[in-house]
Parts: C-alpha cells; sequence; structure tokens
C-alpha cells in the first residue's frame, strides 16, 4: 500500500490532509480507502550538493525501490521509532498511523515485545517517560495496559489525560478552607492560615500569616496537596500520602465530634500498599486515587452511601465498586457529600457520580441519591469529551476537549452562570462563553472560575468576601459595592492587569469557611485575593482589614 505522508507534525512539511477518524486501538488492515492529498514533487538536487543526476518522483512511497529520493521506512525502522518517540505524538495521531499504512501496524520486530507495532512501542516509549509509569514492575506495566484496553496507546492517553487535569509534576496552589498549601516544582511545601488543628504541619497550632516550609518533610518530593477543614493531605512522587490536623477521614466540617489532632505530616499506613496519585475531602468522606485509575473511599458508607458499610472512624480504604471497578479514573473531585469521577474508556472520556443528589448537582436529570457511581449521560447527547472536572459544594462543572463549559446542580447566586439562580440537574453548556476556549475549571461554594487557553479568567456565582475579584475599581480598605453577585462569567480585569498569564485558579470549597482565591501564573508567582481574617492569603492585610478585593502577590516563588 503506498502512503503519502499528510497531517502529522514531523512531517508537516510534506503536505497536509484533513485529520482521519480512526479508533484507538486501529490494529487491523480491513480499512476502509482513504482519499490522500497530493504531494508537491520535491527534486533531489534541492537537498543534494552537485547530484550527478535528478530524478523526478510522482509520488512518496513506504516500501521504497532503489531510487535516490526515496524514503524507505522499512529499512530504517528504528529511525522511525525514534522519530515517533522523540515528536510527542498524540495517541490519535498514533492510531491514524496504523490505519494509514500497513507499516505502521506490523510486528516491529523490536525488544521488548517482538511482536508490537513500531505505534504500540512509540506509544510504550512515551509511557515509560511519564513519573508514574517509570517505578511500575513490567507485571504491574501489563496490568495497566490491560486496564486501559489492552493498548499502549490507550495507556498512554490515560496517563496523559492524569496528568492534564491534576497538574502532577507542576507548581500548584490550593485554598483550603481557612488555610492555604503551596508546592513548589521541587516538591517543597509551604503552608499558612488557620492552625486550629495542626492543619499546616508545623508542629503546633498557631496561625501563620505568611508562607512556611513543612521542614519535617525534607527529602520527600510533594506532588499533589488537598486541603480541607482542618485537614491537609500530601502525596508524594513515590505514591505515599501524608495527613495532617484533624486525625479522621470521616469527620463533618463542622461540630467536631473530638477526633485527635496531629500537627507534623504523618505516613497514612492504610494506604502503604497503594499507589495514589491525588485525593479528594468531602463532608464525611474522603477519596483517593490510585495510578492505575482505581478509587478508593473512606467512611460516610454507614448507610451504603458509597456502595459500602463503614463508620467515620473507619481508617480503611475501600474500593469504589460498581460502574467503576474495571474502568480507569484520571480524576476526582468531592463536593459537600458527593464525588465525581472522569473515567478513560477506549472510545472516550466519561463523567461518573456518586452520594448526595440534593440540587441535582450529580447531573442525572433528578435531584435522588446515588449509591454506587452512575455514568452523567448527557454529555453522550452535547457530544463533549470531558477532560476535567469540578466538584463545589452545591454545583459542579466540567471542561469539554473543545473548550465548551457546563455546569450543574444548585444555581444559587448565578454560580452556573445561566443569568439566573435556577437549579439544573443535567449538565447544560454556559453560552456566555460560547467565544471563549476554556482550559481549566474550579468551583468552591456557589462561586466558579473558569480559565481561558490565552490566561483570561472569568469568575460568577457568590461575590461575598470579595472572592470573585471584582472590585469595581474601588481600592483595598474602602467601602463601596464591590462584593456583588455575579449571574453570569465575567472578565476578572484586575488578574488582566497583572500581565501574566494564569495557568491554576483554586479556591474555597467550604460551605462554612469565607472564601479566598488564588490565581497561579506560568511563570510561578501566585497572587491572592478574598477572605484574609485567618493569615490565609500570605500577604499583609491593613489594620481591621479581613479581605482583599485586588489580587496581591504573596511572596513566594513556586518554580
Amino acid at each position: 500500500m503506498d502512503f503519502r505522508f499528510h497531517s502529522y507534525p514531523f512531517l508537516s512539511s510534506l503536505g497536509t490532509a484533513e485529520p482521519l477518524a480512526v479508533p484507538m486501538d486501529a490494529t487491523t488492515s480491513e480499512t476502509a480507502p482513504i482519499q490522500f492529498c497530493s504531494i508537491p514533487d520535491q527534486s533531489v538536487s534541492s537537498i543534494v550538493t552537485n547530484p550527478a543526476s535528478t530524478f523526478p518522483l510522482s509520488k512518496r512511497h513506504c516500501f521504497g525501490e532503489s531510487y535516490p529520493g526515496e524514503f524507505p521506512l522499512a529499512t530504517n525502522p528504528s529511525i522511525v521509532l525514534h522519530v515517533l518517540t522523540a515528536c510527542n505524538l498524540d495517541p490519535k495521531d498514533l492510531a491514524k498511523l496504523e490505519a494509514t499504512c500497513s507499516f505502521f501496524r506490523q510486528p516491529a520486530n523490536f525488544a521488548p515485545d517482538y511482536e508490537l507495532s513500531i505505534s504500540e512501542l512509540a506509544a510504550l516509549d512515551m509511557c515509560r517517560k511519564r513519573a508514574i509509569f517509570k517505578p511500575m514492575t513490567t507485571e504491574q506495566q501489563q496490568a495497566l495496559k490491560q486496564r486501559c484496553g489492552g493498548s499502549w496507546k490507550l495507556a498512554l492517553r490515560f496517563l496523559l489525560a492524569g496528568e492534564a487535569c491534576c497538574r502532577r509534576e507542576k507548581f500548584l496552589a490550593i485554598a483550603g478552607p481557612g488555610h492555604s498549601i503551596t508546592v513548589t516544582s521541587k516538591g517543597a511545601v509551604y503552608s499558612f492560615g488557620s492552625n486550629s488543628s495542626g492543619q499546616l504541619g508545623h508542629g503546633t497550632t498557631e496561625d501563620e500569616s505568611r508562607p512556611r516550609l513543612i521542614r519535617s518533610l525534607q527529602g520527600i518530593r510533594i506532588i499533589q496537596a488537598v486541603a480541607g477543614s482542618g485537614r491537609t493531605m500530601l502525596i508524594s512522587d513515590a505514591g505515599r500520602v501524608y495527613a495532617f490536623g484533624k486525625d479522621s477521614f470521616g469527620e463533618a466540617e463542622y461540630g467536631a465530634q473530638g477526633a485527635p489532632v496531629v500537627t507534623t505530616p504523618k505516613l497514612v499506613e492504610s494506604l502503604k500498599d497503594i499507589f495514589v496519585v491525588q485525593a479528594a475531602i468531602g463532608n464525611f468522606f474522603t477519596a483517593v486515587l490510585s495510578r492505575e485509575g482505581r478509587v478508593y473511599t473512606f467512611s460516610w458508607g454507614s448507610d451504603s452511601r458509597l456502595g459500602h458499610q463503614t463508620e467515620p472512624n473507619d481508617l480503611e480504604p475501600r474500593p469504589l465498586m460498581g460502574a467503576l471497578e474495571n474502568t480507569p479514573v484520571v480524576q476526582i473531585a468531592a463536593g459537600y457529600c458527593y464525588l465525581l469521577a472522569l473515567a478513560c474508556h477506549p472510545n472516550g472520556m466519561s463523567v461518573y457520580s456518586v452520594g448526595c443528589g440534593l440540587g441535582g448537582k450529580l447531573g442525572h436529570g433528578s435531584r435522588t441519591d446515588e449509591k454506587h457511581p452512575r455514568l452523567i449521560e448527557q454529555f453522550q447527547l452535547l457530544n463533549l469529551q470531558t477532560v476535567v472536572v469540578a466538584a463545589g459544594a452545591w454545583h459542579a462543572a466540567i471542561v469539554g476537549q473543545d473548550g465548551r463549559v457546563c455546569t450543574w446542580g444548585w444555581g444559587r447566586y448565578g454560580c452556573l452562570g445561566h443569568g439566573n439562580e435556577e437549579c439544573e440537574s443535567s449538565p447544560k453548556v454556559v453560552e456566555a462563553l460560547s467565544n471563549v476556549k476554556a482550559v481549566h475549571v474550579a468551583t468552591g461554594d456557589y462561586t466558579t472560575f473558569v480559565v481561558s487557553d490565552d490566561g483570561d479568567v472569568y469568575s460568577f456565582g457568590c461575590g461575598e468576601s470579595a472572592s470573585l475579584g471584582h472590585n469595581n475599581g474601588i481600592a483595598d480598605g474602602e467601602q463601596g459595592n464591590r462584593n456583588p453577585h455575579i449571574l453570569s462569567p465575567e472578565l476578572v480585569t484586575s488578574l488582566k492587569q497583572i500581565n501574566e498569564r494564569v495557568v491554576q485558579i483554586s479556591l474555597t470549597n467550604s460551605i462554612y469557611w469565607n472564601a479566598h482565591t488564588f490565581a497561579l501564573t506560568e511563570s510561578g508567582k501566585l497572587y491572592a485575593f478574598g477572605a484574609g481574617d485567618k493569615g490565609q492569603l500570605g500577604v499583609e492585610l491593613m489594620a481591621n482589614q479581613t479581605e482583599r478585593g485586588n489580587p496581591e502577590q504573596v511572596d513566594i516563588d513556586l518554580n
């Protein structure tokens, strides 16, 4: 079969064509005929100095004969493999190559598996570059491959999706309930704010108004963090989980039940046999995600609310059964008594929800509870592939691969962005953002932030404690109506003025604490605004001032 190069990054100079719609696991030769574009001829004289003669070519072949100017792929498979791997092609592009030419899907006769095609080997090589894949044994790697659908391309897509939505291996900032956590690109952790339960990890219960390094973590590289009310959890690059603050996985945020406190990071022994890559804290329960994409939950199961029977003081992780038992999950997000999971299927991404359905926040068109994970079917009707999920206290949001934003749940204060305060029990596209390509979304207590692909930030919902960033030109310390509720997305002009590209927004997700917000820039600078009465902003406030309406840079370099 002739192969004329087109539409791939490393061959772009040779021609272009419309992208092919090909399944990710394309491995057979029974593919439909494909129309190729015309390739402009290139004479050998243009690339060879003083050639003896030229040979005009009408087309290029995979399996060149012996004529100068041909690119004999079949005799140089190692070079092709190197190019495919070095270019970091998307798994879909690798699948397109397989569907285009038999050379890319026939056995390549390379170690470690002589039956793998060039495209599969390239996907495997790129998997080996991923931080959470490297420490796996061969058996664990093969198990991940089978769990993802039996293809290294599918395994690669799973790993890349997790990195994209969770900022793994990158600096990050967490605006928790009354306290804050920041992680540098090297894995060092700083904390500040309220410390009544030891949730800052410094060995004391004294508040901190400035970022302070957690020195007891020296030698441990942290890659993920999550903050709950009076509680903090950190995840290392070795998959270990460290927790401090309230020593309970299931205690409610408010009205403490007398759980002891831990003031320095403590290894969670019950998770030592699970390689954890993400955690989420919701009211009455905690959830963690393993590198294989399995979800485990603690507590809030006395009435089988999460599919198992446990008590608030139960410290043993329970696998989340049902629809996600054999489906790899790339991201989890927890709100008030419910959990969202972004799952990776061979045919695309899907969102599942479980827990309390008040306000319609589970997204199934009703307000009923779900004891087991249930697929949110609305995204199939919208023809939308989800890339990131966010669970607010009472509402939820997602970003699609095409940049669309959907919200649903309790619509109080306009937090859904639809221009009203009505509830939506099924995901609904935010039409006011139709001209914006979103890449990130964050939700809190009736508050939503959206980040566009060019770094612009939009917010809507509850404006209390100045956490939306719309200060209406009012300077900090001045009086004025600078905290209105916003029913539709509005550009946060105060962040536009910092002349930095924003890549992440984090805001308080608690119904019991005044909210504050962090904006993290591409260069590693951190800006804070909103409530600061406990020092959670990490910046100095004026006398009798409890909040900041204008973003102020925090004195810390996360990059």
